[in-house]
C-alpha cells in the first residue's frame, strides 16, 4: 500500500514492507521505487520491514519540489526514518548514494548504516581521456548529456540500454513502464534538475560519517570510465576503517535490478551486522 509523507506540502512516496530491523530503498534519477522490485521483497524475506520510497518529483511522489540536491533527498531520507521509527539502513542508488550519506553524517542517531549503489557521491570532472578510450563510458555520457540539453525520454532510453549491459527477463516491460512515467507532463524536468545538481555536498560530508559504509560498484557501470577507482576514492574520503568495496563483474549502473543475488548476498551480511548492534 502507498502511504505519503508531508513534506511542507509535498508528497513523498513509499511503501513498507515486511517486519524487523528498518531498510530503507533509495533509487536514482529518472527512476522509482519499482527500481528495487527484486531486491525489496528478498529483503523481506530474509527478516527486513522494508520502505522503498520515491524520492521527490519522481514515481508517485508529488511535483513541485523546492530543490532536488542530494541535501534535499537526504532531509526527506531522514525524516521517513524518524516517521517510521529508526535506526534504519539506507540503500541508495545513484544519486541516493550521495544523499545516503549526507543522512548519515547529518543523523547519526538514526542512521545505522549506508549501502551506496554506484553512487554519485563525490564531485566529479570531466575525464576526457576516459571519454577517448572507454566505449561504454562515452556512449553513456552522450546520451546523458543529450537528456539534460533536449529532454528527450528517447535518449534516456538508449543510456538505460548502455547502463545495463544484460538486461532483466522483464526489460521490455520495465522500459515500458519508465518511458510512460517519464512522458508525465515535469517529470523529465525533475530528471535534467537533478542531473544539473553537483555532488559536492555529499563530499563534503563524507568525513563526517560516522557509521558503516558499503559501496558496490558495477565493473561495467557506464558512468565512470573506471567504476572502482571511484569507489575507492569515496572509501579513502571517509574516516579510516568505516568503508569497504564491493565490484560486481559485469554489472552497470543499476546492480540491484542487473544482479540482485550478488547484491542481496552482500548486503545481507552487512545489514546483519549494523541493524544488529543498532
Amino acid at each position: 500500500m502507498i502511504e505519503y509523507l508531508d513534506r511542507a506540502g509535498n508528497g513523498l512516496a513509499y511503501e513498507v514492507t515486511g517486519e524487523g530491523p528498518l531498510v530503507v530503498l533509495a533509487h536514482g534519477m529518472g527512476d522509482s521505487r519499482h527500481s528495487y522490485r527484486f531486491l525489496a521483497p528478498a529483503l523481506v524475506d530474509a527478516g527486513y520491514r522494508v520502505a522503498n520510497v520515491d524520492i521527490r518529483g519522481c514515481g508517485d511522489s508529488s511535483l513541485g519540489w523546492d530543490g532536488y540536491s542530494r541535501t534535499d533527498i537526504a532531509g526527506d531520507l531522514v525524516a521517513v526514518v524518524r516517521h517510521l521509527g529508526g535506526p534504519a539502513v539506507i540503500i541508495g542508488q545513484s544519486i541516493s548514494g550521495g544523499a545516503a550519506t549526507i543522512a548519515a553524517a547529518t543523523a547519526p542517531e538514526l542512521i545505522a548504516g549506508v549501502i551506496e549503489l554506484a553512487p554519485f557521491t563525490r564531485a566529479q570532472s570531466l575525464d576526457l581521456g576516459g571519454l577517448v578510450r572507454v566505449k561504454r563510458f562515452r556512449a553513456g555520457y552522450l546520451q546523458l548529456a543529450q537528456v539534460l540539453l533536449r529532454g528527450n525520454v528517447a535518449n534516456w532510453r538508449k543510456y538505460l540500454d548502455v547502463a545495463f549491459p544484460a538486461k532483466p527477463a522483464d526489460w521490455h516491460s520495465e522500459l515500458a513502464r519508465i518511458e510512460a512515467k517519464m512522458s508525465e507532463p515535469g517529470r523529465m524536468k525533475v530528471l535534467q534538475a537533478m542531473a544539473k545538481t553537483s555532488p559536492s555536498d555529499a563530499g563534503k560530508q563524507l568525513p563526517n560519517v560516522t557509521c558503516p559504509v558499503l559501496v558496490i560498484q558495477g565493473s561495467a557501470d557506464p558512468d565512470w570510465a573506471d567504476p572502482r577507482a571511484e569507489g575507492e576514492r569515496i572509501i579513502a574520503d571517509l574516516p579510516r576503517g568505516l568503508g569497504e568495496l564491493a565490484v560486481i563483474e559485469g554489472a552497470g549502473h543499476y546492480p540491484h535490478v542487473q544482479t540482485p543475488d550478488e547484491v542481496l548476498a552482500l548486503a545481507l551480511p552487512f545489514l546483519a551486522r549494523t541493524l544488529t548492534n543498532a
